[in-house]
């Protein structure tokens, strides 16, 4: 794989993006690439790189697409080169194709208590753990071994920040102002769920406030507030697991709208 394919992989899987790295692992005869081509295919078709072109490439697209919508982790196609199906080259190819990025990412927007706890029962569960706050006592590799911490000031992050189909956020900083910051930022950010923490009075003046300052009203109703599920959390590990239960409730397509009418 060339540097340039390289980078473009790393980059979108670190975005939370998902997609499928194909490789020629193996070539017999004459092929239209060698060993080690690759090809990165997008869900929506996309792709980056080569691997040879023609009908090989479209059938591989096709095998990439197909190991995405059934959640298969890895496959190996094999293809014959030859002239019946419009390929003259003669020899035969095989292709490995991996599914990449597929863990779902919680971003948490506040390392304190709350974030703590979300973010380690977010890890046990499976999710790749990312985290802001500015303060570095908080937002640190002590704290959070498993994650990926940021320690900057809030546009610092946002200025390089995506999100992604399969990026959850959870919005739970040191103060309401702040919290509502974040909200702004993320109006039109791509996002399979964005929750953020406040009682009702207090969130109902800040979509007030933000509807002032030009933040969409359809992105504030779109939020998940006050976050989590009804079971009346009080400690950081209770509304720990409010949040998480939630956050799998939306992964999983359940009716979490039925889930939260005791709200």
């Amino acid at each position: 794989m060339d540097a340039k394919l390289l980078g473009l992989v790393s980059r979108e899987v670190s975005e939370g993006r998902m997609g499928v790295l194909c490789t020629v692992v193996e070539e017999v005869g004459s092929s239209p690439r060698s060993r080690g081509a690759s090809m990165w295919v997008r869900p929506d078709g996309s792709i980056a790189g080569t691997v040879g072109g023609g009908l090989l490439e479209h059938q591989v697209i096709q095998r990439a697409l197909e190991m995405l919508k059934t959640g298969e982790g890895c496959a190996t196609f094999k293809k014959n080169l030859n002239a019946p199906d419009g390929m003259v080259c003669g020899g035969e190819v095989t292709v490995y194709l991996e599914v990449l990025g597929n863990e779902e990412r919680l971003v948490i927007f506040g390392a304190g208590h709350v974030g703590k706890a979300i973010g380690d029962l977010a890890h046990f569960l499976g999710f790749s753990v990312v985290v802001w706050d500015e303060r570095e006592e908080f937002a640190n590799p002590e704290r959070f071994p498993y994650g990926e911490v940021h320690p900057v000031s809030l546009g610092e992050f946002m200025s390089r920040f995506s999100g992604g189909s399969r990026t959850y956020v959870v919005i739970c900083t040191r103060g309401h102002a702040l919290d509502g910051e974040v909200v702004r930022l993320t109006d039109g950010l791509e996002a399979a769920y964005i929750g953020l923490i406040g009682s009702r009075s207090k969130l109902g003046v800040l979509k007030a406030n933000l509807l002032k300052e030009g933040v969409s009203e359809a992105h504030f109703d779109r939020i998940f507030k006050p976050i989590g599920l009804p079971i009346k959390a009080e400690t950081p590990e209770e509304i720990a697991l409010s949040v998480m239960a939630e956050i799998v409730a939306v992964k999983r397509g359940a009716d979490v709208g039925a889930l939260r009418a005791p709200w």
